[in-house]
């Protein structure tokens, strides 16, 4: 539970199923050999007000790359014997406007100019006055990709540029919507069963498994609540800080607890197998044969992913399972006591998500707000630092590590936006667990007082309308935005009109504690009433 603990406190992470800040436009180069056929895209930067590109490379002309990138082409001196007409050119970037080396390309008929650049993909922002003469398209490459062209592409290889429109809405979303939802219902769900077989009187043959599900919870008082927001702020603050070190203490703690996580969610499966019950022995402690090969899955699982975390193509899928897994069990064993607790918890990480997310840029120094860069991990001190770059990684062969506390879905709309900045929507595990409990503490209330599920499945849908209120503003102002400023809203105000609607929030607002006052009370008057009838005896 420590470690779960610690991880959960890194963040109550921003939802990041935003388009990122895009300061330049962005485009696609297409390259293709014409030997093999083999092809490869590539990310681009382009003036819109400079060159206009199609939007698919299907009807789109292209040219025949000539690499010329031990140039800089500032000079009339460095134009190199070979022939430039009907090419497209690729050159470095030097002292020189790259409008002055369009001006070189142009008057020897090259078709495109591209300009390699290894510090990221500069802006292209300079003064367009005296050269309306030039009709070539210009953009600039990463000079790492040109590197990769030859490698991946061919030799004789032809290119194209263009620059599909984006996609008002992303399908990805949708699958991220999915998984947020069931999580938090099935983890409130599996709080439920936990309650109802704590309530039940332990038989003597099974007392010591009831006494260890019971200790396996950890209930938090108004004290810890506040605690655990101030953890999560020093933890967010080291994490701003000292990120390159930090991350893999991080990666380390989430493969133990998402292993544990997934352990305890698959026992609870497993018990249902009739199968494999017999036992073994090792240091005097017995086990069953189900659980010890379920122990080594979930191990062999979580180490996959630490070892082939950076691959993209296919590990999303076990650090999604791994991530449902983690919050499922989050869910389950972290208890609120009452309706208070839950307000306070879900009231200062709100607060927390959006200072960290909207005040921080007035106070850093280069205006990006905290939660993001930790969120997004480092991509590159350039992108981060510069204006007049965009935010894509400066070497595409370079390998960032990436805080594992979010679950990733690739985005299938193919767009400049996924190839050049961000391949994936994200939600952070804050999303589901922090309302999740909320929604947990409703499941067990019913449980407890009621006969029905009335306050759990009204907070599952305030969840998922807060979840579609924050998709619809994301779409709208095309930003990141803090997805709690609207869960919590939305959960808080979908229960509380349930209790009020019941003439249960007394009740509700007090929980545990109310129960187990109204049972003092009770005991008290008993004490009183028997003491009264030994005094009235001769």
């Amino acid at each position: 539970m420590t470690a779960e603990m610690e991880l959960s406190g890194l963040l109550g992470l921003l939802l990041l199923l935003h388009a990122p800040q895009i300061r330049a436009t962005q485009g696609i180069l297409h390259a293709v050999d014409g030997g093999s056929n083999s092809a490869k895209d590539y990310c681009i930067t382009y003036n819109s007000s400079w060159t206009t590109l199609p939007t698919s490379y299907t009807n789109a002309l292209y040219y025949k790359l000539e690499n010329l990138t031990s140039a800089w082409l500032c000079s009339e001196s460095e134009v190199p014997v070979v022939s430039l007409k009907d090419k497209a050119v690729v050159v470095m970037v030097g002292n020189c406007s790259i409008l002055d080396k369009a001006v070189i390309a142009q008057s020897r008929n090259a078709k495109m100019l591209l300009v390699a650049s290894k510090e990221g993909l500069p802006r292209p922002t300079d003064n367009r006055s005296g050269y309306e003469s030039l009709t070539i398209p210009i953009a600039y490459v990463k000079y790492g990709d040109i590197v990769d062209m030859a490698q991946d592409v061919g030799r004789n290889i032809n290119v194209t540029m263009y620059s599909p429109a984006p996609p008002l809405f992303d399908y990805s979303m949708l699958v991220i919507f999915l998984i947020s939802v069931f999580t938090v219902a099935l983890g409130g769900y599996w709080s439920g069963v936990s309650e109802l077989e704590d309530l039940r009187p332990s038989q003597n043959t099974g007392e010591n498994e009831g006494g260890k599900k019971k200790d396996d919870n950890v209930t938090f008082t108004s004290f810890t609540v506040i605690l655990f927001v101030v953890i999560c702020c020093v933890m967010l603050l080291l994490l701003y800080f000292f990120y390159k070190w930090l991350v893999y203490v991080i990666i380390c703690v989430f493969c133990l607890a998402s292993a544990l996580s997934m352990f305890n969610c698959l026992s609870a499966l497993i018990q249902y197998i009739p199968y494999g019950r017999c036992r073994v022995s090792c240091f005097s402690k017995s086990a069953e044969v189900r659980l010890v090969f379920l122990a080594a899955f979930c191990v062999a699982v979580s180490v996959t992913w630490a070892v082939f975390r950076n691959e993209d193509r296919w590990i999303w899928i076990l650090q999604d399972i791994l991530g449902i897994a983690f919050c499922l069990n989050f869910i389950k064993t972290l208890r609120m006591p009452n309706f208070k607790a839950c307000v306070i918890l879900l009231g200062l990480l709100l607060l927390y998500d959006v200072f960290f997310v909207f005040i921080t840029p007035f106070i850093t120094k280069n205006g990006q707000s905290i939660m993001i860069e930790v969120a997004a991990g480092p991509s590159g001190s350039s992108e981060k630092n510069g204006e007049n770059y965009v935010e894509v990684p400066a070497d595409s062969q370079a390998t960032y590590e990436k805080l594992p506390v979010v679950i990733r879905v690739p985005r299938l709309e193919y767009s400049a936006v996924k190839l050049c900045v961000m391949p994936f929507s994200l939600l952070g595990f804050g999303d589901i667990i922090v309302p999740g409990l909320l929604v947990a503490y409703c499941r067990r209330f019913d449980v407890r007082f009621t006969s029905s599920s009335t306050y759990y499945i009204s907070c599952t849908i305030g969840y998922a309308v807060g979840m579609i209120l924050t998709l619809v503003i994301l779409i709208v102002l095309n930003m990141g935005q803090p997805a709690l400023l609207y869960l919590v809203p939305c959960t808080l105000l979908a229960s509380s009109l349930v209790a009020w609607r019941r003439k249960e929030m007394k009740k509700f607002w007090n929980g545990g504690c109310y129960e187990i006052m109204d049972q003092t009370d009770n005991n008290v008057s008993e004490e009183n009433i028997i003491r009264g009838e030994e005094q009235e005896e001769p």
